[in-house]
């Protein structure tokens, strides 16, 4: 969607962007991005934005129940949706399924969690428009006990920061992801080169687009990623649909030291909770969101069909030969099988520098005012640079593309969608009632722990995978 007023990205693999054009000249940044992830960065604190307009904040264009859908759809389905079948490989074709859907049930009531501590905060605060993530999270604690209100800042420095780990690994994913799609390509043809030489020739692209920084001249390579990404994700399902072998062939429950790679998989494919504030409050109707049979609830669970879907048909064709993203696995030399690889490397590199502009929304604006008072541009391009080096020598390092998306799902997406939303759930009753029902107590101890359980596994059993690889 791009208007005169607004410039509205949005990306099949994470998420969407979107940016207003005059306070970008008068702040600096603003913007959010995908599988999700929200940047709400202006000029003033965010906690000291007070105003008279409580329950109506204005939308110069806002979308539809449909409209808002097919974004949800956009900004969940990507990357992770190509790596469920080596996610259902690490879980068992049995177990997986199951456990898909129950991790999508705690990740969509931990999005509700978020969505209704920021409707509360934009009461509480009568702020002109309602909070984004970070914010939500600091407010709740701002005005929370009073001995927890001094954590506010360092909470809302730890969630953008984590925001700017999961953004920079998801791109250091996308280089891995290109490169071993075009290796595979260039093997068709003989043309036998490492796998670290070809990411080097990504990263000559890669760093030129990211130079690219008014968001609005990223609206058409984003509209043509989701184009190409969408035409190969199909023929890649189509593909995975012929010649499948019975389901005993498959083992059903992974071992022990598997089921981590799965979890951390699975929650990286599913962290798209960055993206549900703004897509609610851009809504004509916001009321429509989180309803039983809104938004939120409908969208993930077709999503969630998705996922298992992908995932057992994935695992089930391939079995233990299913690579990090199907496309992998696509038979070598058929026309069908390079198309689908050019258009998703294509619509991968063109997404890059939307996952890309996270990390700069947050980090750069305070190093421009400390650092960047003169030659700001040229500086600016200077810190893209190395930004785009540190995950081009990331992917370099870990170039196992399964490895590393399980290792970013569990170091980063867990914190977002499994830790913080129960967290200021509990800080918030707490001080409305003095006290928190020991019915909720114990569900959101439940999901924390999860969470921390699946931190703490996935990330030493990615590690160790990763290690061993080499």
């Amino acid at each position: 969607m791009k208007t005169k007023e607004k410039i509205d990205i949005s990306h099949i693999s994470g998420g969407a962007v979107a940016i207003n054009d005059e306070s970008c000249i008068e702040e600096g940044y603003k913007g959010f991005a995908s599988r999700q992830q929200i940047v709400n960065l202006e000029g003033k604190s965010q906690l000291e934005e007070n105003s008279t307009d409580n329950h109506h904040h204005h939308v110069t264009h806002p979308t539809s129940y449909l409209d808002t859908l097919l974004h949800l759809f956009r900004g969940n389905i990507g990357s992770g949706l190509l790596a469920m079948g080596d996610a259902f490989k690490n879980g068992g074709i049995i177990f997986s399924p199951f456990m898909t859907i129950f991790l999508g049930i705690i990740c969509v009531h931990s999005q509700h969690l978020l969505l209704d501590c920021s409707e509360e905060m934009y009461r509480k605060t009568k702020r002109a428009k309602p909070p984004g993530f970070a914010d939500t999270v600091a407010l709740v604690f701002e005005y929370g006990p009073v001995r927890l209100r001094r954590l506010a800042p360092a909470m809302k420095l730890l969630v953008n920061s984590f925001l700017c780990i999961t953004q920079l690994g998801f791109c250091c994913v996308y280089i891995v992801f290109i490169a071993n799609n075009i290796k595979m390509i260039c093997d068709q043809y003989e043309i036998h080169i490492d796998l670290s030489i070809h990411m080097m020739f990504v990263f000559v692209p890669i760093l030129i687009i990211c130079m690219i920084r008014n968001l609005k001249y990223l609206t058409p390579f984003s509209t043509l990623a989701n184009v190409l990404m969408a035409i190969g994700v199909g023929a890649v399902l189509y593909e995975a649909t012929q010649d499948l072998p019975p389901v005993d062939s498959r083992v059903y429950l992974a071992s022990w030291s598997q089921l981590p790679l799965y979890f951390g998989t699975a929650i990286y494919a599913f962290e798209g909770i960055g993206l549900v504030l703004p897509l609610k409050n851009e809504m004509r109707n916001p009321e429509q969101f989180q309803k039983p049979l809104g938004v939120l609830n409908v969208g993930m669970v077709v999503v969630a069909s998705i996922f298992v879907t992908v995932g057992f048909l994935g695992y089930l064709k391939w079995g233990d030969d299913v690579a990090g993203s199907l496309t992998l696995n696509l038979k070598p030399g058929y026309v069908l099988s390079m198309t689908v690889q050019i258009l998703i490397t294509l619509a991968m590199l063109l997404t890059y520098p939307l996952q890309f502009y996270v990390p700069i929304s947050i980090t750069w604006p305070a190093l421009r005012k400390k650092y960047a008072q003169k030659s700001s541009v040229i500086k600016e391009l200077g810190f893209r640079s190395v930004l785009v080096l540190v995950t081009f020598v990331l992917a370099e390092s870990i170039p196992q593309l399964g490895l590393f998306i399980s290792l970013v799902g569990a170091v980063s997406s867990t914190a977002l969608a499994l830790v913080f939303p129960p967290v200021i759930q509990l800080v918030s009753t707490y001080q409305d009632k003095n006290g928190v029902p020991l019915l909720m107590a114990f569900k959101n101890a439940f999901i924390i722990l999860l969470g921390i359980f699946i931190f703490i596994t996935g990330t030493y059993e990615s590690v160790a995978s990763i290690a061993r690889a080499f």
